[in-house]
């Protein structure tokens, strides 16, 4: 039951993130063709990027609430657990646990003999996060530094 609702409240927070870090690398691409800046064409990149990130969790958060979701259900159809199937029914016949883990998204059988494997989340979801979360880190750090040092360049306005 954690995971549920531990899902469900990071679906909550990307809902809103994404929207509000697409807004604000809009503007920041806006801003960069208005001024002649490095520091705000690479706040934009870093900004769409780190949108970029949040919606692909979101689409690997969706899955995996999906496939909880499933898991959750009981009756008379609930062995071999149904996200585990999809890896096909002989490893499925062989499964006795799950686990959900957040960061990566990752939905993870567990075989009786020993090992796992993965199911529900796309394979390239944890990946595109982590370029995209990479990418909005180097691009912001950048362009933070970039921003600081153009402002000790410029004179105050009020000095003698």
């Amino acid at each position: 039951m954690y995971a549920f609702f531990a899902l469900v409240f990071g679906l909550l927070a990307c809902l809103v993130a994404a929207p509000v870090l697409t807004i604000l690398g809009i503007r920041a691409v806006v801003r960069s063709g208005r001024v002649s800046g490095r520091a705000d064409g690479v706040r934009a990149v870093a900004l769409l990027s780190a949108a970029g990130a949040v919606v692909a969790y979101l689409w690997g958060a969706v899955n995996l609430l999906g496939a909880v979701l499933t898991t959750d259900d009981s009756g008379a159809d609930a062995f071999p657990i149904r996200p585990c199937r999809e890896g096909g029914i002989d490893r499925a016949e062989t499964v006795v646990d799950h686990r959900v883990s957040f960061l990566p998204l990752r939905y993870t059988c567990v075989r009786r003999a020993g090992g796992d494997y993965a199911v529900a989340v796309p394979g390239y979801v944890n990946p595109l996060v982590s370029v995209l979360g990479v990418s909005a880190v180097v691009g912001g750090t950048y362009a933070v530094v970039a921003a600081r040092r153009t402002g000790r360049r410029q004179p105050v306005s009020g000095a003698v």
